[in-house]
């Protein structure tokens, strides 16, 4: 296969007389005054610095210069030309508490209804007592079921019943078929187990959209995204499955043009907002590749619906999941994306709460109404950092897709599990990442709470869709908090001390240990003092000092601790000359040394 195309849309030329040397002497001096930098370093180490490498190999410039793309032409430009679609997911079981929510967001500012339908969501049986008082010529509503064809059946006689013969649904409404989804999930889809029960579902479905002049498939990419896939593979699993259906609707007697008029894109949104606006960039120009091989004409668009990432959230200080579905959000709009889900942040705890879903649209209210982000059609456009990771995504994309293709299509790489083995590798990396913290999430393996009550909601229904968090190992250890506490063995002044013994007190809570401290201790005397008294006596001893305090005294006091009963002592800071059971600092593989501190507690 050749690669995909570009768009006839020069970047302009830069107008900036600042040199290389220049950018690279002022970020030098910065990272110099926080100590990322010596002063013996070039100034050029900044590209190393500040640069970063994502999980699937691709460099991500801290600069974007003009040498970065020398003849490259702008792609995937977004063809929103206006606000997004506000989308709301609905998957409460119960159809009369679903009427409910759907009505209070759609007359607050939500303009489309994404609805899980059978496992996991609101019955078939129940779909017009959910959809009741939707207008359906004004308010798209997208399905998302277990059996597609038996809900795109209750639909088409909702739809028939209650619209005018002579009315057309809502521009955007979606049967919602998704069999490869399914598999790649798990899920039941009927009776779809083999090849040809796939191009059933979607050539049954696809008959029941041409009778009601709606969609009717959803190539859903955060069914990889959200068991751990990166965004090279989300895109091209999206390709692979998109053309599959392609090929399915061909073979019915469909024209390529025809069949991709009813298909929408689904791709998740993190936080890390330039790599998220340009894989909506990168999709765009994918399909549009592909479209051409096949013979379609110059033109054809892709419809894509984001929703925020469902792995990169977090159960605990689930308040900091506002802030990562903003960002989200806003990279989903500059992106282009022409419906957009903001998933409410108490998703991760169950069913979610009025409070949560009122915030979730009103973020997107606020990007729209409040920082008009929707007012320019491609912000991020012309921007070479941006065009340089656009055009990196979509060539590893297209690379995928060809592995894909060469297991013998999306199906096949399923069923043979060569795209979960990949999606693993994926999975080793970031949790590696997650391990030691250079991939950070606030509220759970930086900054944790262990006070903190977490908000009760109702439990969803069974069958709702498999997710891999993130932080789920940390989850794990926080689920069940360790029996007792470890003693901070605070050496010197507050201002001595507090620096570790702060960086320690994180460290331990992010495993669901908790810290004894007893504030300033000028020598062993006093630490032991604190330690024989009512709020000491703990097995596990961490020492938290200055380096010119640990070579002072602090061999004396293991050994003072030892004898007074701590049988596992921690130095916080690097090994030092004498005999410690372990130590941390940044960069240790911080759930190996939880597990190995929760151990000894225990």
């Amino acid at each position: 296969m050749t690669g995909p195309t570009q768009d006839a849309v020069a970047l302009a030329p830069p107008e900036d007389g600042h040199t290389r040397a220049d950018w690279e002497k002022i970020a030098a001096a910065v990272l110099r005054k926080s100590r990322r930098m010596s002063d013996d370093d070039p100034d050029d180490l900044v590209w190393e610095k500040l640069g970063r490498t994502t999980l699937d190999g691709i460099a991500v410039t801290p600069l974007g210069t003009a040498d970065l793309l020398p003849g490259l032409q702008t792609a995937g430009r977004p063809d929103r030309a206006d606000e997004w679609d506000v989308r709301a997911w609905f998957s409460d079981p119960d159809a009369k508490a679903t009427a409910a929510d759907v009505q209070t967001d759609l007359e607050n500012g939500v303009t489309s209804v994404w609805l899980q339908v059978g496992a996991g969501g609101v019955p078939v049986d129940g779909l017009a007592t959910a959809l009741a008082g939707v207008l359906l010529d004004v308010a798209p509503v997208v399905l998302d079921a277990s059996d597609p064809v038996a809900a795109a059946a209750a639909f088409a006689e909702l739809a028939r019943s209650s619209t005018d013969p002579t009315t057309e649904l809502a521009d955007g409404t979606n049967l919602g078929a998704d069999p490869l989804g399914a598999l790649v999930r798990g899920v039941s889809t009927g009776a779809t187990t083999t090849s040809a029960d796939v191009a059933d579902v979607v050539t049954s479905v696809a008959r029941v959209a041409g009778e009601l002049g709606c969609l009717a498939l959803v190539v859903d990419g955060t069914a990889v995204h959200d068991l751990g896939a990166s965004d090279v593979q989300e895109l091209g699993w999206t390709m692979a499955a998109g053309a599959a259906y392609l090929r399915a609707l061909v073979a019915a007697g469909q024209s390529v043009a025809e069949a991709a008029a009813l298909v929408e894109f689904r791709y998740a949104a993190t936080d890390e907002q330039f790599a998220t606006i340009a894989k909506l960039r990168a999709a765009r120009r994918l399909w549009a590749r592909i479209l051409e091989l096949s013979g379609v004409e110059a033109g054809a668009r892709q419809r894509q619906h984001v929703v925020t990432s469902r792995p990169m959230m977090t159960k605990y200080d689930p308040w900091v999941n506002m802030l990562r579905t903003c960002v989200a959000a806003f990279s989903a709009g500059v992106g282009g994306a022409d419906s957009v889900t903001v998933l409410p942040f108490d998703v991760r705890l169950g069913l979610p709460q009025p409070f949560g879903r009122r915030i979730a649209r009103n973020t997107s209210a606020l990007l729209v109404h409040e920082a008009h982000v929707a007012r320019v059609a491609d912000p991020a456009g012309g921007a070479y950092a941006i065009e340089k990771l656009t055009d990196d995504l979509a060539a590893a994309a297209w690379e995928e897709l060809g592995r894909i293709e060469s297991s013998g299509g999306a199906e096949a790489a399923v069923r043979d599990g060569s795209l979960a083995a990949r999606i693993q590798d994926v999975v080793r990396a970031r949790d590696e990442q997650v391990a030691r913290r250079t991939r950070p999430l606030t509220g759970l393996s930086e900054f944790p709470n262990l006070a903190e009550v977490l908000p009760e909601r109702r439990p969803y229904a069974d069958g709702v869709v498999p997710v891999r968090p993130y932080g789920q190992a940390f989850e794990a250890l926080r689920d069940e908090p360790a029996a007792g506490k470890v003693f901070l063995a605070t050496m010197g002044t507050v201002a001595a001390h507090t620096a570790r013994a702060t960086f320690a007190s994180n460290l331990f809570a992010a495993g669901g240990v908790g810290v004894v401290n007893p504030g300033r201790a000028d020598d062993v005397a006093a630490v032991l003092a604190a330690y024989t008294g009512p709020d000491g006596g703990q097995p596990v001893v961490c020492l938290t000092g200055s380096d010119g305090a640990y070579a002072a005294w602090g061999a004396e006091l293991v050994a003072a601790l030892r004898e007074a009963g701590a049988r596992w002592v921690i130095l916080a800071g690097k090994k030092p000359d004498f005999d410690v059971d372990d130590t941390c600092a940044m960069g240790v593989d911080a759930l190996e040394f939880l597990r190995r501190t929760r151990e000894q507690l225990a």
